[in-house]
């Protein structure tokens, strides 16, 4: 009796394991019939933003299918994807992830099992060649492109003015031209030419991606530093900025907003994100354009386009990856309708090509003096030179913080990257 007592309490047991699990599956989008899959994605007022506009345009088209999403901190992905990844472990992974542009090598090359091939989910030669060259990983692509960070120079028209130049002065306008005007402004004006945070090289790589160079060579393993010449421009042109006193310094990202809300400086290289937060200060309507990037001096395939940040999302390859692929492909994989609402209600601009042709991205900005600057912005997204950002760009520029500094502060130019070369090889196995 005892016996079969026993085994009446293990069968009651499995069964319930079995029911949980079963639960877990309906819930979590792993049943074949999948009727809810999950998204993970940081910043609510922006991608978080874009991905419930999504959620709502694909309700014409699937109504059954719940989608739930879920904000995490970019930080907490990224280590939630790398501690699951490695241990092989699919359980609490989202269907869909949002991983940034020059981090998505480094999980795509390290885990391209993990991630489902969305090469037949949209047409990749309908998005920006730069963008799609983050996502693909031989010959394969696992992630739909969300945001450009395509760069642009925001500028007060009315300090440039005051120093003599107008709006066209700014067009193909390289690095050696911009301290000019900036020592120009300062004269006439008092004000700074633009803010930088010594620990933020985003301006660098801006300059050396608007050249087609990056940290790393082609094969986005190899630091390239030592004998980049975009790179060496890019620290030259830094410091004679500094030498020149046009640049108001800034240790965070309040102050850098502070600099530009307050009037302190005349202009913001950057990406497009920043739009909003310009436009914030409602008493300067009227009063911004925005211009190219301004390309490296001296280096002949540099371009007035680069870009800074922007980000994919991606497809875990476990149970529910085709309803999940499926509502990414209806949406930002092909939706020009769907780019226009981005556009409208929160300023963000895509690297689908098709989209450009919607009225959202022809219409004038009052603000900046009704420019049409989502059009322009999404010309010079087709202009951006495709680099490979490859494993290490956070690493690199870890090395490369430190050395500037050491460049600021009187160390040879040559000495200074080739000792950076030798601590990134040494650090980048």
């Amino acid at each position: 009796m005892k016996r079969i007592l026993t085994l009446l309490l293990v069968s009651i047991l499995v069964l319930s394991a079995c029911s949980s699990g079963s639960k877990d599956k309906e819930t979590s989008g792993t049943a074949k019939d999948t009727k809810e899959i999950t998204v993970l994605a940081w910043d609510p007022n922006f991608n978080i933003k874009a991905m419930n506009l999504a959620k709502d345009a694909y309700k014409a088209i699937n109504p059954d299918l719940k989608i739930k999403i879920i904000e995490n901190a970019q930080a907490d992905i990224v280590q939630k994807l790398n501690t699951n990844l490695s241990s092989g472990t699919t359980k609490g992974l989202p269907n869909i992830v949002l991983i940034e542009d020059y981090r998505a090598q480094g999980f795509l090359q390290a885990y391209p099992d993990m991630f489902y091939d969305l090469s037949k989910s949209f047409h990749a030669d309908e998005f920006a060649p730069y963008k799609t060259a983050t996502t693909s990983f031989n010959g394969k692509y696992y992630g739909i492109p969300f945001d450009t960070g395509v760069a642009g120079l925001y500028v007060r028209t009315d300090y440039l003015e005051k120093a003599g130049y107008k709006v066209e002065d700014l067009q193909n306008m390289d690095w050696n031209k911009y301290i000019e005007i900036g020592k120009k402004v300062k004269e006439a004006t008092g004000k700074q030419m633009l803010t930088q945070d010594p620990k933020d090289l985003g301006l660098i790589r801006m300059m050396i991606q608007s050249s087609g160079s990056w940290y790393l060579k082609k094969d986005g393993k190899t630091p390239d530093i030592a004998e980049n010449k975009a790179l060496k421009e890019a620290f030259k042109t830094y410091k004679e900025m500094m030498d020149a006193d046009i640049v108001k310094p800034v240790s965070d990202w309040s102050q850098f907003v502070a600099g530009f809300n307050s009037g302190d400086v005349a202009s913001v290289p950057t990406g497009n994100w920043i739009t909003p937060s310009i436009k914030a200060e409602a008493s300067q309507s009227g009063k911004w354009t925005v211009a190219p990037f301004p390309k490296l001096s001296g280096i002949a395939n540099s371009v007035n386009a680069t870009n800074l940040g922007g980000s994919s999302w991606y497809v875990l390859n476990i149970p529910g990856k085709e309803k999940a692929a499926e509502f990414l492909a209806k949406t930002f994989g092909s939706n020009k309708d769907f780019y226009q609402t981005l556009v409208k209600e929160m300023g963000a601009i895509g690297t689908y090509k098709p989209a450009a042709e919607g009225d959202a991205y022809k219409a004038g900005d009052d603000f900046f003096g009704g420019q049409k600057i989502t059009a322009d912005f999404a010309a010079w997204t087709e202009k951006i030179p495709q680099v490979n950002y490859g494993l290490h760009t956070y690493a690199i520029e870890d090395i490369l913080a430190v050395s500037m500094q050491d460049y600021l502060k009187g160390k040879d130019l040559d000495k200074v990257l080739e000792d950076a070369q030798k601590q990134a090889e040494d650090q980048i196995k």
